[in-house]
């Protein structure tokens, strides 16, 4: 993966970079700015920061100061963020009211790459934030998943699976958020094409705290096809006659009975275990 400094640091002019004009020497200077004229970073990705690790990091900012500066660039009327998210809002927590900042030209475009690598290195980034990510870089700067994949150091196929997540309307991703469901989770949903159908396994899901696998199996038993409906073999009637044991025995005995009317001594004898019938007919051949 690419790093913060080698995108500030290491640019290098090539015609892969043409719409960079070559840079000049950049000196690493810090400065102190006050904490109430840096903006935010518009293309941060992150909309949520666990409140937990921003205490954490303001008490340390408290005890020792902000260690590692701020990247900025000037605007018309102040600064704005490039990278240090956390730092700016803890600083704003341990009341500072000035903080060390590395000051640097950056353009949109420089400047959303920036705040998505810096927050993919930190791997704590939710993946419907990171796929928000990817999708405002190729949209508002006209990238293919290529380009994009080069320039933040993963595959292609990485980037279209976590665009795919998008896919799932979004108070559907804010109640998987709010669940702290995971990504799998989130794949699965995808086989099933109705909204009402995922929001039907999700409910599942919650209420039965169903793992990923559980939930996987789950909806592959919907969305798998039912078996074609086998129509029944019609058979001769003769066959079901046959077929009852009881009643070819009794077929047998009438035609004993028709036999002794004519004056023939027939004699039938009957056998039978758990399997087999055995019937043996006499006939004598004079009267």
């Amino acid at each position: 993966m690419k790093t913060i400094s080698r995108l500030f640091f290491n640019r290098l002019p090539s015609a892969k970079n043409a719409e960079f004009p070559d840079p000049e020497p950049l000196r690493t200077e810090i400065v102190p700015i006050p904490v109430g004229e840096i903006q935010p970073n518009p293309f941060q990705p992150r909309k949520t920061f666990s409140e937990e690790g921003l205490q954490e990091l303001a008490a340390s900012i408290r005890e020792f100061g902000v260690i590692q500066p701020l990247i900025v660039r000037k605007t018309d009327s102040a600064y704005e963020l490039i990278a240090g998210e956390r730092r700016l809002r803890a600083s704003r927590q341990a009341e500072l009211t000035e903080v060390p900042c590395v000051l640097r030209p950056a353009t949109d475009k420089e400047m959303a790459e920036i705040a998505l690598i810096e927050n993919l290195q930190r791997e704590d980034l939710h993946f419907f934030e990171e796929a928000l990510g990817y999708e405002k870089l190729l949209t508002q700067f006209h990238l293919t998943q290529d380009e994009l994949a080069e320039r933040v150091g993963k595959n292609q196929s990485t980037i279209a699976n976590k665009l795919r997540l998008l896919k799932l309307p979004a108070p559907m991703r804010e109640f998987i958020f709010r669940e702290k469901l995971t990504e799998r989770h989130s794949r699965a949903l995808l086989k099933i094409e109705e909204p009402a159908g995922q929001w039907s396994i999700l409910q599942t899901v919650v209420e039965q705290k169903l793992n990923v696998r559980d939930t996987e199996a789950l909806i592959e038993a919907q969305v798998q096809p039912p078996p074609p409906e086998q129509k029944p073999v019609r058979r001769p009637a003769m066959l079901k006659i046959v077929k009852d044991v009881r009643i070819f025995i009794n077929t047998v005995g009438e035609l004993v009975k028709q036999m002794k009317k004519t004056g023939l001594d027939v004699r039938l004898t009957q056998e039978q275990d758990e399997d087999t019938v055995t019937i043996t007919m006499v006939v004598p051949k004079r009267r």
